[in-house]
């Protein structure tokens, strides 16, 4: 039977035993793991500081580096919205670029410490990899959302201040983020829409736009001469403030669109700034609309 003291003695063999046998490849080891999350964590505070840097606007609304390679279409009737557009565009870029440089370099990092502690990681790469498949499975709506949001972003295809028509809604976007956008329709009505549910996006805030006007005349008017007063009288308009700053090109008298029971129809368009074609339909209906009746034309 050994004595207390045996024991003492036994035990603080063995711990001289292991620390000679173990102690400098724990030390070592301790030590890899401290450099590895150092590095881990000043990697990705300098990549994350590089892509700040590259998604900040400029002064004066500049655009910033990020976008510099993209395609961009906002349309310079936005005025102060461009920079805003700007800025929520390349904010929500740099914010999918942070997530996957943080993801990526503590993912490495991880797999490196547990290589380091001597733990075999092909069944963990393989197990990650069909959990992968089955969160992809069950997040796919998820998934379609993230990649069209991404897609929409890179391609510019519309923006904050731009007016849309993305099938579910129509309206002016607010907002534009990964996953959804956000619209405020005419009526004041906000409307968030998935942005894996749009299928065509019609954007009216991109180019130019064309004001439709239809005027209606009786069956019994002389067309000629109709034509000819809106001819004089929407180049006159044209000319002169407000619409002048917003038509781009001389307005066009296209004649007859249609006829109806009441009468026959007159078309005027007018090429004008983005955004601004339904102010100048109405001021051109209000103006041609006078003239007609002036010279005698009226709608029965």
């Amino acid at each position: 039977m050994t004595s207390p003291v045996d024991d003492v003695t036994n035990k603080a063999a063995e711990a001289v035993t292991f620390v000679d046998k173990y102690g400098a490849v724990i030390i070592t080891g301790a030590i890899k793991i401290v450099v590895i999350l150092i590095a881990a964590f000043v990697i990705r505070a300098l990549l994350r500081k590089v892509i700040d840097r590259i998604t900040t606007p400029g002064k004066e609304g500049k655009k910033p580096g990020l976008l510099k390679p993209l395609r961009e279409r906002a349309p310079q009737a936005l005025g102060n919205l461009i920079s805003e557009r700007r800025e929520q565009r390349a904010r929500t870029i740099g914010s999918v670029l942070k997530s996957i440089v943080t993801i990526l370099i503590f993912g490495i990092a991880f797999l490196e410490i547990l290589i380091v502690v001597g733990i075999n990681i092909t069944p963990i790469l393989t197990s990650a990899g069909i959990l992968g498949v089955a969160i992809g499975f069950g997040a796919q709506n998820l998934v379609k959302d993230f990649l069209a949001g991404m897609f929409m972003l890179l391609e510019d295809q519309y923006g904050v201040g731009d007016v849309v028509d993305l099938g579910p809604a129509t309206g002016t976007v607010e907002a534009v983020a990964l996953r959804t956008t956000t619209i405020r329709d005419t009526g004041g009505t906000v409307w968030y829409v998935r942005n894996g549910e749009i299928l065509r996006v019609g954007n009216s805030s991109q180019g130019f736009a064309v004001a439709v006007v239809d005027l209606p005349l009786s069956y019994g008017a002389n067309l000629v001469e109709a034509t000819q007063v809106l001819e004089r009288k929407v180049t006159e308009v044209a000319d002169k403030d407000p619409l002048k700053a917003d038509i781009t090109a001389k307005p066009e008298v296209l004649g007859v669109e249609k006829f109806t029971p009441e009468g026959i129809t007159l078309r005027v368009t007018a090429k004008t700034r983005p955004g601004r074609q339904w102010a100048v339909q109405r001021n051109l209906r209000a103006q041609l609309m006078p003239a007609l009746e002036e010279a005698g034309f009226t709608a029965k």
